[in-house]
């Protein structure tokens, strides 16, 4: 019933940036919050960033100073803002969000599909 569609992940080097975009689709009350995890190979999945409907953020220590997550309440969407790219950040990223289908109905996760991002020395 929902979907997050992800995109903009790709091969960049040292220093680049890259933009990743997650829109939101399907019966959608409201959402809260919207971020972006990250897993390299043979690592946990980690928090990278996350937003509310408020513009409330919250960054990973490693990304902040970094990495932004513009989001638009209106479009269901959001994307991350990445500088200065390290190879520490290659890994798949994934967009989340707590969706709310109805106005009494529970929050429930949803996950995008990933997109690998790849920084290379």
């Amino acid at each position: 019933q929902v979907q997050l569609v992800e995109s903009g992940g790709g091969l960049v080097q040292t220093g680049g940036s890259l933009r990743l975009s997650c829109a939101a689709s399907g019966t959608i009350f409201s959402i809260d919050p919207m971020g972006w995890y990250r897993q390299a190979p043979g690592k946990q999945r980690e928090l990278v960033a996350s937003v509310t409907s408020g513009g409330n953020t919250n960054y990973a220590v490693s990304v902040k100073g970094r990495f932004t997550i513009p989001r638009d309440n209106a479009k269901n969407t959001v994307n991350l803002q990445m500088n200065s790219l390290k190879p520490e950040d290659t890994a798949v990223y994934s967009c989340n969000a707590g969706v709310q289908t109805s106005r009494f109905g529970f929050v429930m996760d949803y996950w995008g599909k990933g997109t690998l991002v790849t920084v290379s020395s």
